[in-house]
């Protein structure tokens, strides 16, 4: 079992997806970003792409995910703000960096090879769901485009 009560994925499954996460976290890393998996020692109060997978056999969505977190002490100060000030704009920044941060991860991975999309959830809206490598697609289903002038 997982945390939350569901049924845990195999070992396979995992490691697939592990596989997976590393990957990200490689192509991000090429990019000059700093990323990291969420559930590594020492990096509670990183900042930068965090790369979240998912242990359950059934996910209603993607079983990695990327997320931005912004520097300890922006978010120490929103969520201090938020009782004595909640309409400062400090409160709505580690969200909206986020959102900004969306895009660009979203581009860097897809240059990567690597299947992203926006998250279609208001509990994480500004999160990135990845499902996989482009390579691993059927080629029947990769994408062709390629951009004008390249």
């Amino acid at each position: 079992m997982s945390d939350f009560g569901f049924i845990r994925a195999s070992d396979d499954v995992l490691a697939a997806r592990g596989e997976l996460a590393s990957q990200v976290i490689r192509a991000l890393q090429r990019a000059g970003l700093p990323a990291f998996r969420e559930e590594e020692a020492g990096t509670e109060d990183q900042s930068g792409a965090v790369v979240y997978l998912q242990p359950d056999a059934e996910t209603a969505s993607a079983s990695v995910s990327v997320g931005w977190r912004c520097d300890p002490g922006m978010v120490q100060a929103a969520v201090e703000s938020l009782t004595s000030n909640p309409d400062a704009p400090v409160v709505r920044y580690p969200g909206t960096i986020g959102l900004h941060m969306q895009s660009a991860l979203i581009k860097i991975l897809l240059s990567a090879g690597i299947i992203a999309t926006l998250e279609n959830d208001s509990m994480n809206p500004e999160h990135v769901l990845v499902f996989g490598m482009m390579s691993d697609l059927p080629p029947a289903l990769r994408p062709t485009f390629v951009p004008p002038g390249t």
